[in-house]
């Protein structure tokens, strides 16, 4: 075991003699071991400055530019293209608000255009990239559901990406939607499922886990839409769908029986 010697400790014997020769010995090459990297490191970074600067000023740049496309081009269209979607916006409520009559009329205005403004599929061609351009998708997407164009619905609506806790629900809930309407049920329950799960709020999960649950039931899977009916119950009893449950829960145990 090694002991502690203060500095000037001179060696009983011979023995420690040699110890300390070979302690000295020990740490000398450490310190030149150090110094050797050092001084290769030294000479690696002389001989490769101007790489190493080159590669420091092509960084800078890549950042600068980055920042100078947000700041005078990004930005700018983002909100040139949010002016431009405010009138087609104004189009899509009114049609979901307005006339049964008219409402095509005025959802074709929505998509295409009017007064001199550009309509969401113009949006979209026009000011890719922005998010007005990718919410122009979940506005077309619904006015096609509403106009009963379902196979475009479900294009526009898979184009749109969002973490909105409402709109991203939404827009997997209006795929199921198109799908059950052209019947292909079990792509509809699919989506149901992702819209439940996607967020959990009060409002769009306990909405598509009876749409899942009601799907589920037609297709004979009465397992899976007791189990969404029962979620309804139990975690969303304040819901409006908490009062349609117990009689779609009654006949999905019926099946079991």
């Amino acid at each position: 075991m090694a002991t502690y010697k203060k500095r000037g400790y001179k060696p009983k014997n011979k023995a420690e003699e040699v110890e300390q020769v070979e302690e000295n010995s020990t740490t000398a090459e450490v310190f030149n071991t150090l110094d050797e990297g050092a001084s290769k490191t030294e000479e690696w970074v002389a001989a490769n400055q101007k790489y190493i600067l080159g590669g420091v000023g092509l960084i800078a740049l890549i950042i600068l530019g980055y920042l100078g496309f947000q700041k005078f081009i990004q930005e700018p269209k983002e909100q040139e293209a949010a002016n431009e979607m405010f009138q087609a916006q104004q189009y899509f409520d009114l049609a979901i608000n307005g006339n049964s009559t008219v409402r095509d009329s005025i959802y074709n205005l929505a998509l295409n255009g009017g007064e001199g403004k550009y309509g969401f599929l113009e949006i979209i061609d026009n000011y890719g990239g922005t998010k007005a351009a990718n919410l122009a998708n979940y506005y077309v997407g619904f006015s096609y559901l509403n106009m009963n164009k379902y196979q475009e619905a479900i294009d526009y609506l898979d184009n749109f990406k969002s973490d909105d806790e409402m709109l991203g629900p939404l827009a997997l809930g209006g795929i199921g939607d198109a799908f059950a309407q052209l019947n292909q049920q079990d792509e509809a329950l699919g989506y149901y499922e992702k819209a439940a799960s996607s967020k959990t709020n009060n409002f769009t999960t306990p909405k598509f886990l009876l749409k899942a649950a009601i799907t589920a039931i037609s297709l004979g899977k009465s397992e899976v839409a007791v189990q969404y009916l029962e979620r309804i119950k139990n975690e969303f009893p304040k819901s409006v769908e908490a009062n349609q449950a117990d009689v779609h829960l009654g006949k999905a145990r019926g099946m079991q029986k």
